[in-house]
């Protein structure tokens, strides 16, 4: 059983102490947190930026029980989280929706989904806001857009 195991943990270190991808390197988390909040910021809402080549996520703005929520998909049948709508950020031209996200319409759902524009970093994000006052997925793609610039990404 031991023997089994060894394999295993060998395995976890070894992830574990991987470096981050090279699109991670050089990220400022300091400045994106401060750009994404006064850009989209809200209790409600998550960003995810991943390595383009890989998928592996390297940056998450919002707490992890918002970035961990189903939401109606908008544009197709069924709920989606938002690191499942990171597929859609290398699709030509990204992906934005917006819809109600409960039955009465009080409260809305905002998706967005593109490569990040930069020069330095190839990157992608997905986001989500959630809430009575949540930006349509257009409107999140071109706040996130400035706010990436203004955090040097």
């Amino acid at each position: 059983m031991r023997q089994a195991l060894l394999p295993c943990a060998m395995a976890a270190l070894a992830f574990a102490c991987a470096p981050a991808p090279p699109s991670a390197q050089g990220l400022n988390r300091n400045a994106l947190d401060a750009a994404i909040g006064a850009a989209i910021g809200d209790p409600a809402t998550c960003v995810l930026l991943a390595d383009r080549a890989s998928g592996q996520v390297v940056y998450r703005y919002g707490e992890a029980i918002e970035c961990a929520r189903a939401l109606p998909a908008c544009d197709r049948p069924g709920t989606m989280t938002v690191q499942g709508a990171l597929t859609f950020a290398t699709v030509a031209g990204g992906r934005f929706a917006s819809c109600p996200s409960v039955p009465d319409g009080s409260r809305t759902v905002g998706w967005a989904a593109a490569r990040a524009p930069n020069a330095k970093h190839d990157l992608v994000y997905s986001a989500v806001m959630e809430g009575q006052r949540a930006l349509p997925g257009h409107e999140i793609n071109a706040r996130l857009g400035d706010a990436f610039a203004a955090a040097g990404v």
